[in-house]
């Protein structure tokens, strides 16, 4: 092969690189903001049965999340905290504390289909992953995240498609160490709020359980808002709680 067509694929593929990380940036800028707030409905199905859970969450970045818990009232005021990739969990029955260890990132939170690293929002996309663009469809753009070596996650790669004309991704597939496809996102009712695209309902499905799927519905959304920082300290789980 001649060194002007390896220039040509070099530099094709780097374009291709170049474009998917700036999808991913402004994917993940529309998620963040500088901070956001939530109010959130859940509703989760398994064996036939349907429950319904409420929670709040603070965020700023992606290394500072708070979440309380709201209903139902047998679980009201259990919180949790993230900061810098370590997770806490406060339980008002037992009025305790509990440090999430790295290896429960991937235990199913409060009985749903998320996990708790879903909960922290513990991982960047753009800091934990590489982005290759594998194809374009008119305005959807697939991408293929692939874990930096140093990179702190727990998944072997997810593949994303992402809506180029509000930047919000349609759906994301995540994949475990061997290859093997768990669980897929799906994303639809996409909203603008100030200068953000947000999609309002989320399904996350996992294909490991047949008839099984948790459905998040954002009923409330603040970006850019003052958040307190008494928020993101380990005391703010009990009195926060209440």
């Amino acid at each position: 092969m001649n060194k002007t067509l390896l220039s040509l694929l070099f530099s094709f593929t780097l374009l291709f690189s170049n474009e998917a990380l700036e999808i991913m940036k402004k994917v993940d800028n529309n998620m963040r903001g500088e901070n956001v707030y939530m109010k959130l409905n859940l509703s989760i199905t398994s064996m036939g049965h349907t429950r319904v859970m409420k929670m709040e969450s603070w965020s700023q970045g992606s290394d500072k999340s708070f979440v309380k818990t709201l209903y139902p009232p047998k679980d009201r005021g259990i919180t949790f905290l993230s900061l810098d990739n370590q997770m806490w969990q406060y339980i008002p029955k037992i009025e305790r504390v509990i440090k999430i260890p790295p290896s429960m990132m991937l235990q199913n939170w409060m009985g749903t289909d998320i996990t708790n690293d879903d909960i922290v929002k513990q991982s960047s996309l753009i800091e934990d992953y590489t982005a290759k663009l594998l194809k374009r469809e008119s305005n959807i753009a697939t991408i293929e995240l692939v874990p930096r070596e140093d990179a702190a996650v727990v998944w072997g790669k997810i593949v994303s498609k992402i809506d180029t004309d509000t930047y919000t991704s349609t759906q994301d597939t995540f994949y475990d160490e061997d290859g093997l496809e768990v669980r897929v996102f799906t994303y639809k009712d996409v909203k603008k709020i100030g200068k953000y695209f947000i999609p309002t309902i989320w399904r996350i499905t996992p294909l490991d359980k047949q008839g099984n799927f948790t459905e998040i519905k954002i009923e409330d959304v603040a970006f850019d808002t003052e958040i307190s920082d008494t928020y993101f300290n380990k005391s703010a789980l009990k009195r926060f709680s209440r």
